[in-house]
């Protein structure tokens, strides 16, 4: 089925309402879950709405946390989300972040104590739109071996580099350091979908593309196997020296779940180098060169970072968002609730 994108925000705010949400930020939580659903990245949308209710309920989610300023230094911030609404908190940092750009240039904002963001890509965009150059990430559970072992003890952490061109096509890279994101596994299992490329090992110990088996292991791929692996590790240290919180260790020996995070927010305002004509012309001299490329396939098409989530927005929000209806059932079951 499809669902316009506004009836989903109201039906995902009308929930978050109902769990004793505050208005504005069940709105804004509401309004980020059907983005990435618009935008295609359904495993951070609306198959993962029922998640983060189960969190509500089970107060791991704070509904009154707020994300607090703790030290600042210039352009860089500390701050406390509170335990509060994942998503919330995020928007509001790279909000942050965004004004420290505007005034220095630069804005760095790290945040501890915080939830999952869902889709991290969401806060790339954010800071693009705002006519910035966005880069973001957090630290997760612990999810990933590091290479060369069995056992989880790294994230996988999602980066995110976005860089701004006026007409809204940005180029974003959003990329957890696992070869999938556990939420794109978990998509492809919904859908009896193979992975198209390996993505974690079986419980024999192969390396497989069945979402299901990987499921049972936990044993993911980082990307580019040992440099995945180290990215991940210096993504976590980072975030934590300069905020103060959690890092992997920390939320593994604490939590059995995705809580209280870490997460770096940090936004470059090109206008105070360029004009927005030069950067323009950067970007599409490089984006029309790579579209130009001889596709690997009789039919295939050439596609830079973020060209698909922005046609897919297109398409999405003139013929209403695609949602499974074992998914919707669920969603619209916490209605009643």
């Amino acid at each position: 089925m499809r669902i316009k994108y506004d009836d989903l925000v109201k039906v995902f705010q009308d929930i978050l309402e109902g769990r004793g949400v505050p208005e504005e930020d069940a709105r804004l939580a509401a309004e980020n879950f059907a983005k990435n659903s618009a935008d295609g990245v359904y495993s951070h949308g609306v198959n993962r709405f029922p998640r983060v209710i189960s969190y509500i309920d089970q107060e791991s989610i704070h509904i009154n946390g707020k994300p607090e300023c703790e030290q600042s230094f210039g352009a860089l911030e500390r701050w406390n989300g509170n335990l509060g609404l994942g998503n919330v908190n995020a928007g509001i940092c790279m909000d942050r972040a965004i004004e420290l750009a505007k005034e220095y240039g630069i804005g760095a904002v790290a945040l501890q104590n915080t939830n999952h963001w869902m889709r991290g890509g969401t806060y790339g965009w954010q800071a693009a739109d705002a006519g910035c150059i966005g880069i973001c990430w957090t630290n997760t559970m612990p999810n990933m071996p590091p290479w060369g072992a069995k056992d989880s003890k790294i994230g996988n952490n999602p980066f995110i580099m976005a860089i701004p061109k006026s007409d809204g096509k940005h180029v974003v890279v959003d990329c957890a350091v696992a070869q999938f994101s556990y939420g794109k596994i978990e998509e492809c299992r919904l859908k009896g979908e193979q992975l198209p490329v390996p993505g974690g090992f079986d419980t024999l110990g192969n390396i497989t593309t069945d979402p299901a088996e990987i499921e049972k292991t936990w044993r993911v791929l980082p990307i580019g196997y040992w440099k995945g692996s180290g990215l991940s590790i210096a993504l976590d240290l980072i975030g934590a020296v300069l905020s103060g919180g959690n890092t992997v260790t920390d939320i593994g020996r604490k939590y059995e779940d995705e809580i209280g995070l870490t997460q770096m927010f940090i936004a470059i305002d090109p206008g105070k180098m360029n004009t927005t004509e030069t950067t323009d012309a950067v970007l599409d001299m490089v984006l029309q060169d790579i579209k130009a490329s001889e596709p690997d396939k009789e039919d295939g098409s050439i596609r830079y970072p973020g060209e698909q989530e922005y046609l897919t927005r297109m398409d999405n929000m003139k013929h209403g968002i695609p949602v499974l209806d074992e998914v919707w059932e669920t969603i619209t079951a916490l209605q009643k609730i």
